[in-house]
């Protein structure tokens, strides 16, 4: 129910999965494996998944820590997007992608629940985009020494706050991976 006109198709995002970023996530194994099922389940189902890569000053653009974890690999065929901010849209050709497989739904993996995938999702949604978080294939690092809670609190409130977003003509949700439905209903 996008308000994007001529956008029927979904795309699974799989967000900054990077040997950094998820070195020290909750549950990095279990949400990796969440992802793998995801990504080979939408080649299957012929699905594009779109890959975002991140780089700052911190995870500088082809380090070791920048690199996608081993466990996912991407197929050459498919987009990768390099960001420098937590939305994956701000100053990315993410949008013109989407436009050239006339994406309105968005499908949303990775990490870090707290930052880009947060971002990503919000930044979705006010651009017109369906979007849907699955709720046991994104995750965090523990950053409660800042005052954060701890990753498994982070994750639940993320998920439970996401499955009632909404904006006029698009729709947010969660669902778990088993549950993942690329096709539109109705």
């Amino acid at each position: 129910m996008t308000t994007l006109p001529g956008r029927p198709n979904t795309a699974l995002l799989v967000v900054d999965v990077q040997q950094g970023v998820v070195a020290g996530a909750h549950d990095r194994d279990g949400v990796i494996a969440n992802i793998n099922t995801l990504v080979a389940k939408a080649r299957a189902e012929k699905v594009p998944v779109i890959w975002v890569q991140h780089s700052d000053d911190d995870l500088p653009q082809g380090s070791p820590d920048w690199q996608y974890v081993f466990e996912l690999v991407r197929r050459d065929t498919e987009p990768l997007v390099h960001k420098r901010y937590g939305d994956s849209f701000e100053q990315t050709d993410l949008e013109a992608v989407l436009a050239e497989h006339r994406v309105g739904r968005l499908v949303v993996t990775g990490a870090q629940t707290d930052m880009c995938i947060r971002s990503t999702l919000h930044g979705a949604l006010v651009r017109g985009y369906d979007a849907t978080l699955v709720t046991d294939a994104h995750t965090t690092e523990d950053l409660s020494a800042y005052g954060a809670p701890p990753p498994h609190q982070v994750i639940a409130h993320t998920n439970l706050y996401w499955r009632f977003q909404s904006a006029p003509g698009r729709q947010a949700g969660t669902v778990r991976t088993v549950e993942v439905e690329f096709a539109v209903a109705g």
